[in-house]
């Protein structure tokens, strides 16, 4: 070992640490508002049970997220995001190898259109923004199983890409 290696090593070390000192957990995007009124999901889709789970799953985005505060009306919020759910439907993707006329795979796609209103000023920040995901369904188990039990992860991908926008 030459006397270098010591050396060497207690300098990547101190490198190392100066590189994090200035991580910061979450993002640092400043929004233009502090408080959020999230209006129930409307529905305009023959998916009558993924209205309650988007709604849910859109709060909770929202509250993981930290930059903003939700409240309970629009008169105590600095902006109103409304959601409609507008798009739902299936592909077959795969068929089955024993009757080619079978679905074995499905790619789901759950669409919407979003407003961000600013209740101070009156204006939206957008309006009627499509925001739309998709999630594969194997249906060994039944297709009406399997896509209730995909609803969940499209409903918690949905609400992930709404609160990014």
């Amino acid at each position: 070992m030459t006397p270098r290696f010591p050396l060497l090593c207690l300098l990547s070390v101190f490198l190392g640490l100066a590189g994090c000192a200035h991580y910061q957990l979450g993002t640092e995007g400043r929004l233009a508002f502090t408080t959020l009124y999230v209006e129930p999901v409307a529905n305009k889709t023959l998916l009558p049970q993924a209205q309650a789970i988007v709604s849910t799953q859109l709060r909770d985005a929202f509250i993981r997220d930290g930059r903003v505060t939700l409240v309970n009306s629009a008169a105590e919020a600095d902006a109103t995001l409304s959601v409609t759910l507008r798009d739902y439907h299936r592909e077959m993707t795969v068929a089955r190898e024993d009757d080619t006329g079978l679905a074995r795979k499905f790619a789901l796609t759950l669409g919407t259109s979003c407003t961000l209103h600013d209740n101070r000023t009156g204006r939206d920040f957008f309006a009627k923004r499509t925001v739309a995901v998709h999630r594969d369904a194997f249906t060994d188990s039944g297709q009406l199983q399997a896509e209730y039990q995909v609803l969940p992860l499209l409903a918690d991908s949905l609400a992930q890409k709404i609160s990014h926008t």
